[in-house]
């Protein structure tokens, strides 16, 4: 998709294409102070997609360039995640639940931009996935389970008790601290889950990393 940028933060592509979306949340008061400082050339970052708190999504990088918004993580093996994704941020301080018209707007955005680059469900990421060791977003709060609901992201699933470790491997999960990959696996698939590893974790990282074999 091409569309004149408002950011100045973009680049090149470095030879790829969009293969994932990340989602974020802002973690600024609102929407506006977040497209300040996304459209700053003195912060050095951006992101494609920006909604705001009533649902309103504006464009601030084409979608065929390189956006700021990743930072330094992987996904499935592999790095400079900004070059291979379209980055999305909604307006969330991420101590709230996300506005009904903000995830009315996110689930029609992402139909549209998994339709027109052939991103597949599984390939819909948290920047906490990919960064688990510094990330957060878009956190507990966030509904997952709409969007695959709707086919726009991965589900939850259950399997026999397996490796930890290795589903989340499977899974796409960088290599870092049991515990950062515990608590970013635990974002997305199981909310508000405490503790020590259990036997539900690695049941639904079996049954996750599964579907994403079964759809290899």
């Amino acid at each position: 998709m091409s569309q004149p940028p408002v950011s100045p933060n973009h680049g090149d592509r470095r030879g790829q294409r969009p293969q994932l979306i990340v989602i974020h949340y802002t973690a600024m008061a609102s929407a506006a102070l977040a497209r300040a400082r996304l459209c700053d050339p003195q912060a050095e970052v951006s992101a494609h997609w920006l909604i705001d708190e009533q649902g309103r999504a504006e464009a601030l990088v084409p979608e065929d360039r390189r956006a700021w918004h990743a930072g330094a993580g992987s996904w499935r093996g592999r790095d400079d995640v900004n070059s291979r994704s379209i980055g999305i941020e909604l307006a969330n301080p991420g101590d709230r639940p996300f506005a009904a018209a903000q995830m009315d707007a996110l689930c029609a955005l992402l139909g549209d931009i998994m339709a027109r680059w052939s991103i597949p469900a599984k390939a819909v990421i948290g920047h906490s996935d990919m960064a688990p060791d510094r990330k957060s977003d878009p956190g507990p709060r966030f509904d997952w389970e709409r969007l695959a609901r709707q086919g726009l992201a991965l589900p939850s699933a259950c399997a026999e008790d397996a490796d930890f470790r290795g589903s989340l491997d499977r899974i796409g999960y960088p290599d870092c601290a049991a515990a950062d990959r515990l608590a970013a696996f635990r974002l997305r698939f199981r909310p508000w889950a405490t503790g020590p590893e259990s036997q539900q974790d690695r049941r639904v990282a079996a049954g996750v990393a599964a579907l994403i074999c079964a759809d290899a």
